[in-house]
């Protein structure tokens, strides 16, 4: 059955893909179907135009489509990153970052550059210069993970 509907639409199959597709990305969340829609529907236009050259087979019709779908996912990756909108929050997810410019007491003395420190209730990793446990730091950077801090002596 499903057979027979594939060879009666013929060209209008990449059509009826692309369109399902954008059905799909409607009721799902996130922006990948619609790019991969796009490249189904342009490859059911460039069906339309060719389907009765003889060298349009279905395998050359999934190798354009593979590599439209690619285009179209790497510009679309291109189109939602550079939205250009500054954040009104940067620091949110950054929780090391939030934390620059605050003091604290070693729980820990630094040793061999690494030491602990409670700020709130969390306890974070600190690197700096050796102090004993007792020190009054303030944190002057985030580390790479944002997991570690870089403290100074007050």
């Amino acid at each position: 059955m499903l057979a027979g509907v594939v060879a009666e639409l013929g060209p209008w199959n990449w059509m009826v893909l692309g369109l399902v597709l954008l059905v799909l990305e409607i009721v799902l969340p996130g922006f990948f179907l619609l790019w991969i829609g796009i490249a189904a529907l342009l490859t059911g236009a460039l069906s339309l135009q060719l389907w009765d050259w003889a060298a349009w087979t279905w395998h050359v019709q999934v190798l354009v489509f593979l590599a439209l779908s690619l285009v179209a996912a790497y510009a679309g990756k291109k189109i939602m990153s550079s939205n250009g909108e500054a954040s009104d929050q940067p620091l949110l997810n950054r929780r090391g970052a939030q934390m620059v410019g605050r003091t604290a007491t070693l729980a820990e003395p630094i040793r061999e550059g690494r030491g602990r420190i409670k700020l709130g209730d969390t306890t974070w990793r600190v690197s700096g210069p050796d102090l004993p446990a007792g020190t009054k730091v303030r944190v002057v950077a985030a580390g790479d993970t944002d997991l570690e801090l870089v403290v100074e002596a007050v």
